[in-house]
């Protein structure tokens, strides 16, 4: 190992104490994942095909949902996706998602994606649609989620 790499020590991260209470759910804000497409992300058309842009979409609504709700959800429906524009394979791709209403087991949760030129920074929606979302026990029984006044319907 040469010296600049062994002078490349990662910074230790304080751990918590085993008792510590967990990590507080978000509660509000947007879920964000970036993507780069690739040929294995692509239809025979050279663009994003649709499968894969559908399970970009349902990873960050579990996401969402799951930091609403604090615990683990599963999808009971898919509604209205539009496919706007297609993308093209090396375009990065922003995958947005916000709950916009929240029930006292699911929540729904609308999902775009936004596609950017790398070269000209351009920044177009691609791609929208809505995700109801169901949070789960460990057995997957719907459970209730704890109220929040400023999305509860």
């Amino acid at each position: 190992m040469c010296a600049a790499m062994k002078s490349r020590t990662p910074t230790s991260r304080p751990q918590s104490a085993p008792d510590a209470p967990a990590p507080a759910a978000s509660t509000s804000g947007d879920t964000r994942l970036l993507e780069i497409v690739f040929p294995e992300h692509a239809n025979h058309y050279g663009t994003l095909f649709a499968g894969s842009a559908l399970s970009l979409m349902a990873k960050a609504a579990f996401v969402a949902g799951a930091r609403r709700a604090g615990r683990n959800v599963v999808m009971a429906t898919a509604e209205k996706v539009d496919f706007l524009e297609p993308v093209k394979v090396g375009e990065l791709i922003e995958i947005v998602a916000r709950i916009t209403r929240t029930g006292k087991s699911s929540m729904t949760v609308g999902v775009e994606i936004l596609r950017e030129d790398l070269v000209s920074k351009q920044h177009r929606a691609a791609m929208r649609g809505q995700f109801e979302m169901v949070a789960v026990n460990e057995q997957g029984r719907p459970v209730r989620i704890d109220p929040d006044p400023s999305q509860s319907t």
